[in-house]
């Protein structure tokens, strides 16, 4: 495994973040404990989650098959950078009720309280805001950050679909507090969705933040999608169902898939070693349901992408480039 620092800090992580979003809702507990002890024999030390994983009546769910698999030996918490995120409604009984969301002072105490509680830990390596707040200031989110970092409740916070400017005015307002502030940021960024190369991988980079890309595989189309239609194991409905109708990305996941053929390379693995050679990214995060698709993601490390393959994978899905010469001259 390959470790990087995490931005500017001096936390090293893997290059590959074991995402837990499937566990519970597709993945049973033993298979999940399977999964992450797998993952950490072979290096992968950084673990990601949210508060909300689990979804509808069983949110939390995810939170507390980490922390069963924590409780199985200490070992596994001192060696893993364990990320979690707040900002989901959580109310016990699964309608909406005032404070039990977003990003208040308030919500954040209680939903930190109450991860440690499932994870079965003393502390957050990493606490992400799951999405902007428009309601509160940050001021105030800071505050709140900076007496959990106090009490040692978290060490590092991060952000995850934030927009440039929301990276840049968080981390200006924690520099006016004396305070580290957003250290990383999880966006949606792969070959086929280009566009946080205009605003947010550069905001990211300009202020230290480890980028973290989730949906490496684009919901499946990056991951040899039509191939598996053809042999009759593609599934029918999701994001790459959908977006097959489209013919335009139909014939660019074909040449993709025709690319890559030619080299004798699987597209999942080769998805995620794209992303690890563009400028920034700390490591992408993928959500195994199986110990097989676990073992495809850790080959991704391994794989040399020669500068030929890399502009042929440009010219197949060529980004926005950045702003402002994106949108205008």
């Amino acid at each position: 495994m390959e470790y990087t620092q995490l931005g500017r800090t001096g936390l090293k992580v893997s290059r590959i973040v074991l995402g837990t979003m499937n566990f519970g809702p597709q993945t049973d507990e033993s298979t999940s404990h399977g999964i992450m002890d797998a993952a950490l024999d072979a290096g992968l030390n950084f673990v990601d989650t949210a508060n909300v994983y689990g979804w509808g009546e069983n949110k939390g769910r995810t939170e507390e098959i980490i922390g069963s698999w924590f409780a199985k030996s200490g070992e596994r918490r001192d060696k893993t950078v364990l990320a979690t995120k707040v900002y989901g409604g959580m109310a016990g009984d699964g309608k909406p009720w005032p404070n039990h969301d977003r990003l208040s002072a308030l919500n954040i105490k209680r939903a930190v309280e109450a991860s440690l509680r499932r994870l079965q830990t003393d502390y957050i390596d990493l606490y992400q805001f799951h999405h902007i707040d428009r309601r509160t200031p940050f001021e105030e989110i800071w505050q709140a950050i900076d007496v959990l970092i106090k009490e040692g409740k978290i060490l590092y916070a991060g952000s995850s679909n934030f927009p440039g400017y929301k990276i840049a005015q968080a981390n200006e307002t924690a520099a006016r507090r004396d305070m580290v502030g957003l250290v990383s940021e999880q966006c949606l960024y792969n070959l086929a969705e280009r566009r946080a190369e205009m605003e947010v991988v550069p905001a990211a980079r300009e202020y230290g933040l480890g980028v973290i890309p989730w949906s490496p595989l684009h919901g499946g189309l990056l991951g040899g999608v039509l191939k598996k239609e053809a042999e009759g194991k593609r599934r029918r409905d999701g994001r790459s169902a959908s977006a097959l109708e489209n013919t335009k990305v139909r014939e660019q996941v074909q040449a993709y898939e025709d690319l890559l053929d030619k080299h004798g390379l699987e597209p999942g693995e080769v998805a995620l070693a794209w992303l690890l050679t563009r400028p920034g990214i700390t490591g992408p995060i993928v959500g195994p349901r199986t110990r097989e698709q676990l073992d495809s993601a850790l080959r991704a490390v391994e794989l040399d992408l020669p500068d030929e393959l890399l502009a042929s994978l440009d010219e197949i899905f060529p980004g926005p480039g950045p702003s402002p010469e994106a949108f205008a001259w």
